[in-house]
């Protein structure tokens, strides 16, 4: 079994009993104790558990949202891929809304070839990287911007994301798990993205690897809101199978 499979079966059962123990790793791996010390060390330094004496346990990340800058370097190549192939799901003359985040951000810099896109965006950097384009029309709303995130949300945002409907919206991801759904952070730019999926014919969801098996602050929607997730080949086949089970369509992921 490969070590990216044990983390993923680890996360499973942390979510499931929120504690671990080594034996039963060792046992249910077949592998020593140093390796699954290796494996709980690696996950301790994703801050995905915290190590404790003979185990580890789930580490809560509900409340803080990690840097931007944090965010922008952690699993880029991924991040990169999910947006390839996310672009790959939009068609020329298509309408769509785009979310804030530092995934949203490389499937708008992998749209660049596509013709008579229409794009709203409550996040500066992503219509700054396709105001240029010369058959696109870039669409911002008003409202509170934040800084790093330069992203608008609000009263004034989220009365205007509701006059739009379009043919997809693509969504970040805090957080996700199949019986919470898609979490986030930020409670006023969650209100807006609740408006864009609502508005939205098709909701894509792109969430690399490291985004599954983990509850942020506060919901975004139910997992059976989601159309498609595109993720990345680090996440293991059983947990996309999961997903695929409630009707979604899962891009990326090995199998």
């Amino acid at each position: 079994m490969l070590a990216q499979e044990r983390y993923s079966i680890i996360m499973e059962m942390l979510e499931l009993n929120k504690i671990v123990k080594v034996p039963e790793l060792c046992e249910k791996f077949n592998v020593s104790i140093e390796t699954v010390r290796r494996d709980l060390e690696f996950l301790e330094q994703e801050g995905k558990l915290k190590r404790v004496y003979g185990g580890a346990v789930l580490q809560s990340k509900s409340g803080a949202e990690p840097s931007y800058n944090t965010r922008s370097t952690k699993n880029a190549k991924e991040k990169i891929m999910i947006g390839k192939k996310t672009a790959e799901l939009i068609s020329d003359g298509e309408t769509l809304m785009i979310d804030l985040g530092t995934t949203t951000l490389e499937v708008a810099r992998h749209l660049k070839n596509k013709k008579n896109l229409t794009i709203i965006t409550n996040c500066l950097t992503i219509a700054q990287e396709l105001v240029n384009v010369p058959t696109f029309r870039v669409i911002l709303p008003g409202g509170i911007l934040r800084p790093n995130e330069l992203a608008l949300s609000g009263f004034i945002s989220e009365q205007f994301m509701k006059e739009f409907n379009v043919d997809k919206t693509i969504i970040g991801v805090g957080g996700i798990t199949k019986d919470t759904g898609i979490t986030d952070y930020h409670l006023e730019e969650t209100r807006v993205r609740k408006i864009m999926i609502e508005n939205g014919k098709q909701i894509i969801a792109v969430a690399d690897h490291s985004k599954f098996g983990i509850k942020a602050l506060v919901k975004v929607c139910s997992i059976r809101d989601v159309d498609t997730i595109v993720t990345n080949d680090k996440l293991n086949q059983k947990i996309a199978q999961e997903y695929i089970e409630e009707g979604i369509k899962v891009i990326g992921y090995k199998n």
